[in-house]
């Protein structure tokens, strides 16, 4: 394992990732985005933007909700629907990171039968406390290490205590350095979960859809349709 990544929930936001793009730029790293699929649609400009430098666009959910506070049927719905909107952006996701992390005992079955692959964590920033980004690199970046998956937020959720993410911005470079030091790129997350080695430069090639299907996804509606066990983490 040659490389880390830096995974990004809630988003994309119009203001907050684009600074957090800017800042993988600067540095030379890629990320992982996991998308809240409303916001994706709202945005089509920020997506093409990330999978052009080549950063994972992967599934976060339709609405935030706690699968364990919704039916099966409930969270099915959400699923098909957000991935309708994203195939409407000309992307099909691989991965999916819940709403908190939060699984039901079905959510597993409700991935498998996707192609989605479930993925949680390995270091949570708690950036949505809006720690500072030095206090965050205090508290983990000593910790990390090759294979390491961080929770970072690109977006305002449910449950923020903060009311930007400057300091999520301010923290990639911070992590750069600490990738830099271990020898370690900043990489995706590869198609079973863990990070790309840095000589697989398309994360996106097996995601992507033609132009020509999403334009068929956007005309039965995807922009039209309506505006949630825990997954494996441990802070080592």
């Amino acid at each position: 394992m040659t490389a880390l990544t830096l995974t990004f929930d809630d988003g994309p936001d119009p203001r907050w990732t684009a600074r957090v793009l800017d800042a993988l730029d600067a540095c030379g790293g890629r990320a992982t985005f996991f998308v809240i699929a409303p916001r994706a649609l709202a945005e089509p400009a920020l997506v093409e933007r990330m999978v052009a430098a080549g950063h994972g666009v992967e599934l976060h959910c339709d609405e935030h909700i706690r699968h364990g506070e919704r039916s099966r049927g409930w969270v099915a719905a959400d699923t098909d629907r957000a991935l309708t909107r994203l195939e409407a952006l000309g992307v099909r996701p691989q991965l999916w990171r819940t709403p908190w992390g939060d699984c039901a005992p079905w959510s597993g079955e409700l991935a498998a039968a996707r192609g989605l692959t479930l993925v949680g964590w390995t270091h949570d920033t708690h950036d949505w406390r809006g720690d500072s980004a030095a206090a965050i690199d205090a508290a983990i970046g000593p910790r990390l290490h090759a294979g390491s998956v961080v929770l970072c937020h690109d977006g305002l959720g449910p449950g923020a205590c903060r009311d930007g993410c400057e300091q999520t911005v301010a923290f990639v470079a911070r992590a750069a350095e600490r990738a830099r030091a271990l020898g370690l790129a900043l990489m995706p997350l590869g198609p079973d979960g863990t990070p790309l080695h840095p000589d697989d430069r398309d994360v996106n090639a097996a995601s992507r859809i033609d132009a020509e299907r999403a334009a068929e996804v956007r005309r039965v509606g995807a922009a039209g349709a309506s505006t949630p066990g825990m997954l494996p983490r441990f802070d080592a």
